[in-house]
C-alpha cells in the first residue's frame, strides 16, 4: 500500500509540475514587452522560435506511463486475489490478527516501526525538495542556465524572485553537481560570464569592468520588426533595479569559487582553460586588486553589497566579503594558466593574499583572551610599534559580549575599521573563514566550539542565525534607518536562514565534526518541509516563519540538499575547500609583519 501510494503521488507531482511548466511557458509567450526596452548592448539574445521549447520534465524514459500501468496492474491483481480468496479470509482471520499482534509488538519493542516511518519521512522530504528544485530551473532557448530565486503560488507580487540570483544558485549549482548533472552549472558559468559588465548601468556611472551582475531574467519579446516570431534575451541586473540600488560585489567571487568547484567534479577543466572564461577571471581580480585609497589589505566595499543587502552597518570591511574575496584569489590561483600577461596579476595577488591571512587572523579574531586585551588597551598610539593599531576604544566592548563569550571558543569579528570593531558574530564569513583556511587549524576549531557552546542561540529551532546578537532600540533606528523589515530577530537582523546548512556541513566536514552539521540537519527537517520551505525565520529562537519570507525559497531547498548529499559521502566536500597553503604560511613567516616595520630594511613591505 505504501509503495503504491508513493506511486500516485509522484505521478501527481510530475503530472501538476508538467502542467505549471506549460503554464509559465504560455504566459511568456503572450506578455510581449515593448522591444525597446531590451535594446541595451549587453543583452544576450538567442533568435529561435519558443513554440516547441518548453522546459520542465521530460518523459523520454517513458516513467510516466509506466507508472500508471503497474498501479493499474497492481490494482487489478489485487482485486482478483481478493476475489479468488474471500472464501478463505474469514476462517483464518483469527490467525493472522494473532501473528500481526505479535509483529507489532516486536517492532514497537525494538524501534523498526519508528525507524521505518521516520526513513519514509525523510526520504519523502528530500524527494520533495528535488522536485521542487527541477521546478525552479530556468531554461534559455531550450537549455538549463539557472534556478529562479523563489516560486511561492501563495504570492503575486514577485519583485524580483523570478530571477536567477549568482548567490542564490551556487548551492543550487552545487546540488546538481553532485548529483552528476552538470550541463547546467556550466551553461550557468558561460552565460553570465557573457553578462559581465562592459556598459554604463546607472546615472551615466560606470562602474568597474568585471563586475558580474546580481541577478538576471530570462525575456521572451518579439523580433525586431517581425511580430510573428519572438526571440529570448537575458537581461541583467547590476544593482539599477535592486533594492536600495547596491552592487553586488559578492557575485564575481561566487562566480570564481562555482568554476573551480565544476572543474573539480566533473572532470572538464576545458571550460576554465577557455580564453573567454580566463579573461572574465583577470577583469574580475582586476578589478578587487585595484589601488585606491584603502591602506589595508581588505576589499573595501559599500553597506548592502553582499548576502546582507540592506543597511545593517556592515560597510567598510565586512567579514563576508574578506572570506569570499581570500578564497576567490585562492581559486583563481589554481585556474589562472601561466602566460606573460599574468605574471603580474599572480605576483600581485600572492602578495594580497599574504597580507590579507595575517590581517584577518590577527585583528579579526577574538577569543576570551583577546577580549580581556581589548579591555585593557591604551588608546592615541602613535608608533609602528603600537598595540592598539587601530585607536580602539575599550569602552566599545558591549555588556552582551561579556557574557556570552564562552571560555572555550572563539570567532572572527564582523568587521574592523579605524576606532571601531563590530562584535557581531556572522555566520557566513566565520563558515567560510573555515572552509577557505582563512582562518587557522585552531581558529576553525574554536568557531565551531563556540557553536557547539551558544547552540540556543545561533542554532535553537532552525538553523541559523545570519548574525547575532540583534540591532535593537536606537542602535537598530540610527544603523537601518528603522527599517521595517530588518527588526530585531527578523531577516538580516538576526534571522535565521536554512541556506547557510551547506556552508555549516562544508565546513564541520573539513574539521572532522560532522556530528555538529547531522544535528542542524536533524533540527531542520523537523519544520523547513511543514513549513514550505521559507527563506527565513523570525523571532529569538527562530519559532516564527519570517513576517516577509517567501516559501518555496530555492537556496533553503538547495542548501538543505547539498547538506544531505554532503552528509552521506563527506569526500565530496573536497570541490569547496581549499586546505592551508604551505607556501602561503612560509612567505607569511618570511615577510614577519609582526616584528617592528622598517622602512629600508625589508625589500617588499605589507600594510597589514
Amino acid at each position: 500500500m505504501k509503495k503504491r501510494s508513493s506511486r500516485h503521488r509522484h505521478l501527481f507531482e510530475c503530472s501538476s509540475m508538467l502542467q505549471s511548466q506549460l503554464r509559465t511557458h504560455q504566459f511568456q509567450l503572450m506578455s510581449f514587452h515593448d522591444y525597446k526596452t531590451y535594446s541595451r548592448p549587453w543583452l544576450q539574445t538567442c533568435k529561435c522560435q519558443r513554440a516547441e521549447s518548453v522546459g520542465g520534465i521530460t518523459t523520454g524514459d517513458g516513467n510516466g506511463s509506466r507508472l500508471v500501468n503497474d498501479v493499474e496492474t497492481s490494482n487489478l491483481v489485487g482485486n482478483v486475489t481478493s476475489a479468488k480468496h474471500i472464501l478463505e479470509f474469514d476462517d483464518v482471520q483469527a490467525q493472522q490478527l494473532k501473528q500481526e499482534k505479535e509483529v507489532l509488538a516486536s517492532n514497537v519493542t525494538n524501534g523498526a516501526i519508528t525507524d521505518s516511518f521516520d526513513t519514509i519521512g525523510l526520504n519523502s522530504i528530500e524527494e520533495e525538495a528535488w522536485d521542487l528544485l527541477r521546478e525552479s530551473v530556468v531554461y534559455y532557448c531550450g537549455n538549463p542556465i539557472g534556478t529562479i530565486a523563489a516560486k511561492d503560488p501563495t504570492s503575486s507580487n514577485v519583485l524580483n524572485y523570478d530571477q536567477v540570483f549568482i548567490r542564490d544558485f551556487i548551492p543550487s549549482g552545487i546540488a546538481f553537481l553532485l548529483k552528476g548533472e552538470h550541463d547546467i552549472v556550466r551553461n550557468f558559468i558561460l552565460y553570465t560570464l557573457q553578462l559581465q559588465s562592459w556598459e554604463k548601468t546607472m546615472d551615466c556611472h560606470s562602474p568597474g569592468q568585471g563586475l558580474m551582475p546580481a541577478s538576471f531574467k530570462v525575456r521572451t519579446v518579439p523580433l525586431d520588426g517581425d511580430d510573428s516570431a519572438t526571440e529570448e534575451v537575458l537581461d541583467p541586473d547590476f544593482g539599477e533595479a535592486a533594492i536600495g540600488r547596491v552592487a553586488p560585489v559578492d557575485s564575481g567571487l561566487w562566480w570564481i569559487i562555482l568554476l573551480r568547484a565544476y572543474g573539480k567534479c566533473s572532470g572538464d577543466l576545458s571550460v576554465q582553460e577557455r580564453v573567454d572564461v580566463q579573461t572574465g577571471i583577470k577583469m574580475i581580480l582586476r578589478l578587487c586588486l585595484a589601488d585606491g585609497f584603502d591602506m589595508f589589505p581588505t576589499l573595501l566595499v559599500t553597506d548592502g553589497s553582499c548576502m546582507i543587502d540592506r543597511r545593517m552597518g556592515i560597510h567598510g570591511h565586512p567579514l563576508e566579503i574578506q572570506a569570499l574575496f581570500y578564497s576567490a584569489l585562492r581559486c583563481a590561483r589554481e585556474m589562472l594558466t601561466p602566460e606573460d600577461g599574468s605574471a603580474d596579476l599572480i605576483r600581485a595577488l600572492n602578495n594580497r593574499l599574504v597580507a590579507l591571512s595575517f590581517h584577518i587572523r590577527e585583528y579579526y579574531w577574538i577569543d576570551l583572551k583577546k577580549l580581556n586585551e581589548i579591555y585593557r588597551y591604551k588608546t592615541e598610539e602613535y608608533s609602528y610599534d603600537a598595540v592598539n593599531k587601530f585607536n580602539i576604544y575599550p569602552d566599545q566592548i558591549s555588556p552582551w559580549l561579556v557574557e556570552w563569550m564562552p571560555n572555550k571558543g572563539g570567532y572572527l569579528i564582523g568587521n574592523l575599521q579605524p576606532a571601531h570593531m563590530d562584535f557581531r558574530f556572522f555566520s557566513l564569513g566565520n563558515l567560510w573563514s573555515v572552509v577557505n583556511s582563512l582562518a587557522t587549524v585552531e581558529q576553525s576549531h574554536a568557531i565551531l566550539d563556540l557553536i557547539e557552546a551558544k547552540w540556543s542561540d545561533l542554532v535553537a529551532e532552525m538553523p541559523l542565525k545570519i548574525c547575532y546578537p540583534a540591532l535593537d532600540g536606537q542602535e537598530w533606528q540610527i544603523i537601518t534607518g528603522s527599517d521595517p523589515k530588518n527588526t530585531p530577530w527578523s531577516y538580516h537582523n538576526a534571522g535565521s536562514w536554512p541556506t547557510l546548512l551547506w556552508q555549516l556541513t562544508v565546513a564541520c566536514i573539513k574539521m572532522k565534526r560532522t556530528h555538529i552539521a547531522a544535528k542542524a540537519v536533524e533540527i531542520a527537517e523537523r519544520r523547513i518541509s511543514r513549513d514550505r520551505w521559507p527563506e527565513y525565520y523570525d523571532t529569538k529562537r527562530s519559532r516564527f516563519i519570517g513576517k516577509q519570507s517567501r516559501l518555496y525559497q530555492t537556496w533553503s531547498i538547495a542548501g538543505y540538499l547539498v547538506a544531505k548529499l554532503l552528509l552521506a559521502d563527506p569526500s565530496k566536500a573536497n570541490i569547496l575547500i581549499t586546505e592551508e597553503d604551505s607556501e602561503l604560511v612560509n612567505a607569511l613567516i618570511s615577510a614577519n609583519p609582526r616584528g617592528k616595520r622598517g622602512r629600508k630594511s625589508m625589500k617588499q613591505t605589507y600594510i597589514v
